[in-house]
């Protein structure tokens, strides 16, 4: 098997358990050198235990890589910066960024408190903003000392509840669709200093999804969080320098890109209100219909 990260320096955030768990371990499969972050929260975001990360460095290293744990808290914005740099102070270099930490606190709008539209929003969309700041800085500085490109890479989490919508999950579908837009945005900002952004969209049965209906074994196996992660360690490749601004579903059998919002059917400017409505619903008969969950079927 030839080795894609070979020598290069990874951080995977959330990768105590679950998706992250599966990215850390691949990466360090085919040689990145990886800092396991994990706050060792509960789904819900509470608590704290370094043990589901000491074990992933366990693991690493009994197979003969290397790791280290941190545990600092993404969507602190020191606490983030602390991260990257344990990275280039234990490795020499930072290489991939991959934006996994993730919480859930799930209920249907009408229902939803302050706090649990804060704390969704602050882990997933800070938690993948300060991170990617910090290493972005890095990257910048780096591109001019050596005057070229460095050749580096986020890879940030979204999901289909973001980019297709999912009731009962406002805050945590807010807050994916809001990281696959950052995504986009960071991609064409990065671009320049050869930084790649890309995404992905897990198909995964994990402790945040397992409850959420029931499924066969067959099901259960195909939806391992093991296989949401060999494109994520091609994407943290060197291969990939040309690969940047996507959404990529990948999970449960499927790889797929998503596309993005594209302007639909357009009609002349009216500026009086009230002849409005005939025109609105004609461009909403139009209209593509926005996706179902599965990215196909039409709402």
């Amino acid at each position: 098997m030839s080795l894609l990260c070979s020598g290069r320096v990874a951080i995977v955030t959330g990768a105590g358990r679950g998706i992250g768990r599966e990215h850390a371990l691949a990466l360090a499969a085919h040689g990145a050198k990886v800092v396991v972050n994990d706050l060792g929260a509960s789904t819900e975001g509470v608590g704290a235990d370094e043990t589901p990360a000491q074990e992933v460095v366990r693991v690493i290293k009994e197979a003969g890589g290397e790791a280290v744990v941190n545990t600092d808290n993404v969507a602190d914005f020191m606490g983030a910066k602390r991260m990257i740099d344990q990275a280039i102070e234990t490795f020499g270099r930072l290489d991939v960024l991959v934006n996994n930490a993730g919480i859930l606190r799930d209920r249907v709008l009408a229902n939803m408190m302050e706090e649990e539209w804060d704390a969704v929003i602050n882990v997933h969309l800070k938690g993948t903003f300060a991170p990617s700041r910090h290493a972005a800085a890095y990257w910048r500085t780096l591109s001019k000392e050596i005057d070229g490109p460095v050749n580096a890479r986020i890879i940030n989490t979204s999901s289909v509840s973001g980019i297709y919508g999912n009731t009962g999950q406002t805050n945590y579908g807010a807050a994916k669709a809001g990281i696959a837009a950052f995504t986009v945005i960071a991609a064409r900002e990065l671009k320049r200093y050869g930084v790649t952004v890309n995404a992905v969209a897990p198909q995964a049965v994990t402790r945040m999804t397992a409850g959420l209906r029931e499924r066969t074994d067959e099901q259960v196996e195909a939806g391992h969080p093991r296989h949401v992660s060999p494109p994520i360690v091609w994407i943290a490749s060197a291969e990939s320098k040309d690969f940047t601004g996507r959404i990529v579903e990948s999970g449960g059998g499927l790889l797929a890109i998503s596309e993005g919002w594209h302007r639909g059917p357009t009609a002349p400017h009216q500026s009086d209100p009230s002849k409005l409505g005939p025109i609105m619903m004609d461009l909403q008969a139009r209209a593509r219909k926005n996706a179902g969950m599965n990215g196909m079927d039409l709402d």
